[in-house]
This record gives structure tokens, C-alpha cells and sequence, in this order.
């Protein structure tokens, strides 16, 4: 392999929101830093199984509203 083409590989400190922390070797940062998460496993709703909520600003009912029109009539 060639020398000094490969990014420095260094152990940092990784910090959860909860407070705990853990250490692993990582390219970010430089020996010794501390990565601060905002948002981790144990309290994000995409792995906690919390309910997501969806913000379009109006976009569907404006969608909606443009095209009525186009909507078909139900039959019984």
C-alpha cells in the first residue's frame, strides 16, 4: 500500500444523549475528541418505534386542492 494516503485512524470518545459514552476508532476528528450526538438509538422514534410525525406545509392539501377536479366518482 502507499504511505500517507490513508486518513489518520485514532480513538475518540462518543458521547449519547442520554450522558452515556462509549470510545471507537474512527477518521473523524483527531486523537481524543469527543463526537456529541444529537440524536441516538435509544431516543430517536425511527428506532424506538415512536410515532413519526410528517410536516409538508401544506403541500398535499394544496395538491389536493389543484387536482379535485381530476378525482373520480365512487360507485356503488
Amino acid at each position: 500500500m502507499k504511505k500517507s494516503i490513508h486518513p489518520d485512524y485514532h480513538i475518540i470518545k462518543v458521547e449519547m444523549t442520554d450522558g452515556s459514552s462509549f470510545e471507537t476508532r474512527s477518521t473523524w476528528g483527531s486523537e481524543g475528541d469527543v463526537l456529541k450526538l444529537e440524536i441516538d438509538p435509544k431516543s430517536h422514534s425511527a428506532w424506538t418505534g415512536g410515532k413519526q410525525k410528517i410536516l409538508d406545509k401544506g403541500r398535499v392539501s394544496k395538491f389536493n386542492k389543484k387536482f379535485q377536479s381530476f378525482r373520480s366518482e365512487k360507485k356503488n
